[in-house]
């Protein structure tokens, strides 16, 4: 019998953890580094997996604060007396980390919404990147499936929403998603003003809240409940949204990272919903997945409404990120000087390529991948958007086309996003013939075991 970890083994994990952290975020921006997200979420995930069968390696009193709403909704989670107690620790943590990177660097920086943003673009930023990140947590973390699954991609999950966010929300808010994060930066910086961490922590929080609710919904066998067709759908309007509103960020935002920060995006979200529902986020996966005929539960009215809802998360997320940036938008089309005959060239191979790799690494049963599948289908957008991204943008996937459309508002994007979306289909279909050819043994080995 394995021995329980005391409470004090767990408090000094979630004080190390939570000032690791801390401290790297504040050397990352006092030295301007356009890694940093990457590298804070390495310090994150490193400190997840060292110390995640100690403490549970929350890290971050929203993250406790979920599992502690989640406990008290009858499903897995803290009892309130930890959560409490974690998140005292995590606060005094942050607070000394950034105490500590402030003496070391001489100078500090103060907490507040990026310029020409206030507090209600900041807050939805916070809101929605804290949801996801502790959506994240529990999903590969704690929810009942871990106990026998024994999974070992959870760090890496919960480590690639902050390079997700990072770079899509950094730009507005900053990217804390963290009442102990909010609370050190604003206390280290009190001479130049106090009070953000306040009003960040609300929306944190309250993201947190949103995570445990939308835990237990698609996640219903939890909590003593049954999963119905409304759980897969919900799955995949939540991937959607996901991808598409880091997409529309990363543009808007101008970031350094785009590509990877999108791809991030998409990885974890595959490895927190890919028991639920599949994890297409796609319709041009779906229809792939669907022509190979290798996944008999997906049905021609299944796939309908899994595209359908993919769309409406597309477009809800368009809407979100048009929002946060008080109505700007960008066009969906050739980029610069490109033509349609490149956008339908690049458009067409990087999303074979994306729905070819979706089929053999989670689909065929020969080359099925049980723990890197999120990080190499999420990879297909770092490879397709670096690419491609100066041709056509990058879209690759019908939902983020339309979502693209529905932020830009405008008639000519509307018709530029059926012409993506249906040279993305045909990719689709495209991939599903040739992989019927690659993987035929999977039949075979269906016949010899027959």
């Amino acid at each position: 019998m394995v021995a329980e970890p005391t409470l004090t083994s767990k408090l000094v994990a979630e004080f190390v953890g939570t000032f690791v952290l801390v401290f790297t975020i504040g050397n990352n921006v006092l030295s301007f580094n356009s890694w940093g997200g990457v590298s804070i979420a390495c310090a994150l995930m490193v400190a997840i997996y060292g110390l995640g069968a100690i403490s549970g390696a929350n890290f971050n009193p929203a993250v406790s604060v979920t599992l502690g709403i989640s406990k008290a909704m009858g499903g897995p989670g803290l009892d309130w007396n930890t959560v409490g107690t974690y998140c005292s620790v995590q606060c005094l943590a942050g607070m000394a980390a950034a105490v500590m990177y402030s003496l070391l660097h001489g100078e500090t920086f103060n907490l507040q919404p990026a310029e020409g943003f206030g507090w209600l673009n900041a807050g939805i930023c916070e809101l929605l990147y804290t949801f996801v990140l502790c959506f994240v947590v529990m999903n590969v973390a704690a929810a009942r499936k871990n106990g026998t699954e024994k999974n070992q991609y959870y760090g890496i999950a919960i480590g690639f929403v902050i390079i997700a966010g990072a770079y899509a929300a950094g730009s507005v808010s900053g990217g804390c998603f963290n009442p102990a994060v909010a609370l050190g930066i604003d206390v280290s910086s009190a001479g130049i003003g106090f009070g953000w961490s306040i009003p960040y922590a609300i929306f944190e929080l309250a993201g947190a809240a949103m995570a445990a609710a939308v835990f237990k919904f698609v996640r219903p066998g939890d909590f003593g409940g049954e999963a119905t067709p409304a759980t897969e759908l919900a799955s995949e309007f939540l991937g959607t949204y996901v991808l598409v509103l880091t997409v529309g960020l990363n543009v808007l935002g101008s970031s350094s990272a785009g590509a990877f920060s999108i791809a991030a995006g998409l990885t974890s979200m595959i490895y927190a919903l890919g028991d639920v529902s599949g994890a297409h986020f796609n319709p041009a996966v779906t229809v792939a997945i669907l022509a190979s005929k290798r996944c008999p539960e997906l049905t021609p009215a299944k796939a309908a409404t899994f595209v359908a809802t993919q769309i409406l998360g597309g477009i809800a997320a368009g809407c979100t990120y048009s929002f946060i940036y008080a109505g700007q938008a960008f066009p969906l089309g050739p980029v610069g000087k490109s033509t349609w005959s490149q956008v339908v060239v690049a458009e067409f191979i990087f999303t074979f390529v994306l729905s070819f790799v979706v089929l053999c690494v989670a689909v065929s049963s020969t080359t099925k991948s049980s723990q890197m599948f999120g990080l190499l289908i999420g990879s297909c957008v770092t490879v397709g958007g670096c690419a491609i991204g100066s041709i056509s943008g990058g879209s690759l996937n019908p939902a983020v086309s339309f979502g693209i459309a529905a932020g830009d508002g405008k008639s000519g994007s509307l018709f530029n996003a059926l012409a993506y979306a249906g040279i993305e289909t045909m990719a689709g279909v495209v991939a599903a013939t040739v992989f019927k050819v690659t993987h035929e043994v999977d039949v075979e080995d269906k016949h010899l075991i027959a």
